[in-house]
């Protein structure tokens, strides 16, 4: 798969990744993170994967400030961002590998994870509580009170978004307790690409959105959905929605509820829980 990776959007941080990864004749391990994260949220996944025998790598969406503090500062740097933007240029670095990796994502990064994998470019995928593709229909109200807001304002697009730290605590943290909350909030919250919320929220009104997925491709690979249970942002019935489409595929398709957790799950007390769910799957096929 490898193929030269001059001129391309690849950072220097991400070169040195796929360089370590092509050193090595680990699988590659993709963590693809979401809207309100940097790549920095999945540091001790990668951890665990590497512990684990895998290669992790951890991209950024173009143009992502390298920390938290230096995206609160400018949180525009974040707003205009499309789906196919990130699904691109992550697609840039895996085709800069050696080996085709497993895919993990969180948010839309789930849906990230299963744009690539229908493009082919996944050995195995795991989207977490992953965001709304064109033909997964359920809205429940939760995914209304937690971003409605934002999609029925038209200045939205063009915007980072962020969230106060109640929404916050409606959207992701609502299986926690508050102290935990507000610790996670400090730590991972950025502002997001409003452009990409809005692409999620009218997948099914717009022919043409970017927030689609080859559910068909026999070279998607094995996928797993992993959705919390108590998740407000990306509810159980859009997870079991999207399962139920790509099902369809002739690839391994499982879902799993991880019960009493919300849409924080990949960073919360109970992460490992999930990165072992996570990677239980991934050896099985890799």
């Amino acid at each position: 798969m490898s193929t030269s990776v001059s001129a391309t959007t690849i950072t220097d941080h991400e070169l040195e990744q796929v360089e370590r990864a092509n050193a090595t004749t680990a699988t590659p391990v993709v963590f693809i993170h979401g809207l309100w994260l940097l790549p920095s949220s999945w540091a001790s996944w990668a951890d665990f994967f590497s512990q684990a025998g895998y290669a992790p790598l951890t991209p950024a969406w173009p143009d992502d400030p390298a920390t938290v503090a230096g995206a609160r500062a400018e949180p525009e740097l974040l707003a205009k961002k499309t789906l196919k933007q990130v699904a691109d240029h992550t697609t840039e670095i895996i085709d800069a590998l050696d080996r085709k990796p497993a895919i993990i994502g969180h948010s839309t990064g789930g849906l990230l994870a299963q744009m690539l994998a229908g493009r082919g470019r996944s050995a195995a995928t795991v989207a977490i509580d992953p965001g709304i593709f064109r033909g997964v229909l359920p809205l429940p109200a939760s995914v209304l009170k937690g971003v409605g807001p934002f999609l029925v304002n038209p200045l939205t697009r063009r915007r980072g978004l962020t969230l106060t730290f109640d929404q916050f605590k409606y959207g992701w943290a609502n299986a926690l307790d508050d102290k935990e909350a507000k610790e996670l909030y400090d730590r991972f919250h950025v502002a997001a690409s409003g452009i990409s919320l809005v692409q999620m929220g009218n997948a099914n009104l717009n022919p043409w959105t970017e927030a689609k997925v080859n559910t068909k491709n026999p070279d998607r690979g094995p996928l797993l959905i992993i959705e919390g249970e108590k998740d407000h942002t990306v509810p159980w019935a859009i997870a079991n929605a999207a399962y139920k489409r790509q099902r369809r595929n002739p690839g391994v398709t499982e879902i799993v509820k991880i019960p009493n957790r919300g849409h924080a799950l990949t960073i919360d007390h109970g992460w490992r829980e999930v990165a072992q769910t996570a990677l239980d799957f991934i050896k099985r096929f890799t």
